[in-house]
C-alpha cells in the first residue's frame, strides 16, 4: 500500500474554516454565560446591577492587561 502524504494534508486554501472560526461561537457563548452568572451572583449578594457590571468589566480589563504583559 502506497501512502501519498500530499493528498492527506489539505492545503490552507482547502480548509473550510479556521480553528478560530470553529471555536469562536462556543467561546462567546461560554463567556456570555459566565458573565451572566457573575452578574446574577453579585446582584443576589446585594450589589446593584451597575456595580456588578463595572466589577466584571474591571476584571476583564485586568485579565486582558495581564495577558498582554505576559506576551510582551
Amino acid at each position: 500500500m502506497q501512502f501519498n502524504a500530499e493528498r492527506t494534508v489539505p492545503s490552507p486554501a482547502e480548509h473550510v474554516v479556521t480553528a478560530k472560526e470553529a471555536i469562536e461561537p462556543l467561546y462567546e457563548r461560554v463567556e456570555l454565560e459566565a458573565e451572566a452568572r457573575l452578574l446574577a451572583a453579585a446582584v443576589q449578594s446585594g450589589w446593584s446591577a451597575e456595580e456588578a457590571a463595572l466589577a466584571v468589566a474591571r476584571l476583564k480589563l485586568e485579565d486582558a492587561l495581564s495577558t498582554i504583559q505576559k506576551l510582551e
